[in-house]
């Protein structure tokens, strides 16, 4: 396990380089100059100049790139004109609101998704099963900016039940914070909540119909107690590689969602910054990103051990 986990973190040094070379890439690919965005219209010649030698875009690209990895080995982001700000501080400004909302729309997708996908395993080839499946079906497909704007459009404007953008402040109340975080943590949930109840359903089916569930049923044993102990411990590799999989797609910031609802978190960071033609900031909170998703695909790789112990990581970083 030791060998396996010093592996994987070995493995990030690379995985970054490349994030990082097609960051690069596509930032300086960016139609505009960003000194002239930066400071705007009103800007005099002489003032885009300096900001450009400053922002380093006055050099070659090989010359700019040199510079951009050796300030990533240092562990530096860059400095944000536009915010004046570090983006190491925007990233600490921002991420944990992000934190917020994803874990509040995991929470929902969990506890919802889940049971859902038992229930309609239990109830195959029935009504309940088709229309878990429909409705699964559905929360996959809806596009989430719709959704969003839909949510506003009948709860915020309609019945004025809940406020339509923002993120409270905890100065005003739990209940206020929450009535903010409600909508833009359902829009969110929608396809995790989707996809945690047909993976469920899928993973629980093959369980069930293994002879020692059978055996356990023959002796007796109560139902939840078949389903809870026995059925869903050995089902749940298979959702545990989804929930990963959500948690890295939530941290790494809902973009839509968040701008939907004015969050100020790191998906709206990243839009505003490519409104601003802030290369800087979009590079950092890429990076970061990318570090936060093979983090945290390293920790379900490791729980997958916790909860099969069976499960015989290699050292390459793959399972048996």
């Amino acid at each position: 396990m030791g060998s396996f986990i010093l592996k994987r973190l070995i493995n990030l040094v690379p995985t970054l380089l490349v994030v990082g070379i097609i960051v690069f890439i596509i930032t300086r690919m960016i139609p505009g100059d960003p000194a002239s965005v930066m400071l705007g219209p009103q800007a005099s010649v002489e003032d885009v100049e300096n900001l450009r030698a400053e922002l380093g875009l006055d050099k070659s690209l090989p010359a700019q790139f040199v510079s951009y990895i050796a300030d990533l080995a240092q562990l530096n982001l860059g400095y944000s004109y536009s915010y004046s700000e570090s983006v190491f501080g925007l990233i600490a400004e921002r991420f944990p609101n992000t934190v917020i909302l994803a874990l509040a729309a995991l929470f929902i997708a969990v506890v919802i998704g889940i049971p859902a996908g038992i229930f309609a395993a239990r109830k195959q080839n029935t009504i309940v099963d088709y229309v878990v499946m429909l409705v699964s079906l559905v929360g996959v497909s809806m596009p989430i900016f719709w959704l969003g704007i839909m949510l506003v459009l009948f709860f915020s404007v309609n019945l004025g039940w809940l406020p339509a953008t923002g993120m409270g402040s905890m100065d005003d109340g739990l209940w206020a914070f929450i009535k903010h975080l409600i909508l833009p943590a359902c829009a969110l949930a929608t396809i995790p909540m989707a996809t945690f109840a047909r993976i469920t359903r899928s993973s629980m089916l093959e369980v069930i119909s293994q002879d020692y569930i059978k055996t356990a049923r023959s002796k007796g044993i109560k139902e939840y107690l078949v389903i809870g102990k026995h059925a869903f411990k050995n089902a749940l590799t298979p959702i545990l590689t989804v929930l990963g999989m959500q948690i890295s797609n939530l941290l790494g910031g809902a973009v839509l969602t968040e701008t939907i609802f004015s969050w100020p978190g790191m998906g709206r960071l990243i839009v505003d910054a490519i409104d601003k033609r802030d290369f800087v900031v979009v590079q950092g909170t890429v990076i970061f990103i990318a570090f936060i998703f093979v983090l945290v695909n390293l920790i379900v790789d490791v729980l997958y051990k916790v909860v099969n112990p069976k499960v015989n990581l290699d050292s390459d970083g793959g399972k048996k």
